[in-house]
């Protein structure tokens, strides 16, 4: 059976993503991650669709699967942190001094 992008535009967490690509995954890795993977997979489906909008739809649900594949991999040698995907990374709090501004003398 053909995957369509109807079918795509239904799915709502992290494990229907890797279910309906049929991709490999740890379930206990998803459920620490999910929320970045998640975030990091629509990021990567902006980009496609900003700089590819011509695709067919066999060819854009390819690219997406390649992007949530991205995704996963990201945070198998990244940390959250490191990525810093949500605004509450981003973000530095005004009356925060951190160590390494203080000179030493």
């Amino acid at each position: 059976m053909s995957k369509t992008l109807a079918q795509f535009q239904q799915l709502v967490n992290a494990e229907d993503y890797l279910e309906f690509f049929e991709l490999p995954y740890d379930p206990q890795f998803v459920n620490v991650n999910r929320l970045h993977i998640l975030q990091k997979f629509s990021t990567l489906i902006r980009a496609i669709e900003t700089n590819e909008p011509d695709l067919t739809e066999t060819v854009k649900l390819e690219r997406y699967q390649e992007a949530l594949v991205e995704a996963y991999d990201t945070f198998t040698s990244s940390s959250p942190l490191t990525e810093k995907l949500f605004k509450v990374f981003k973000d530095r709090p005004k009356n925060v001094v951190l160590l390494s501004e203080i000179g030493s003398e």
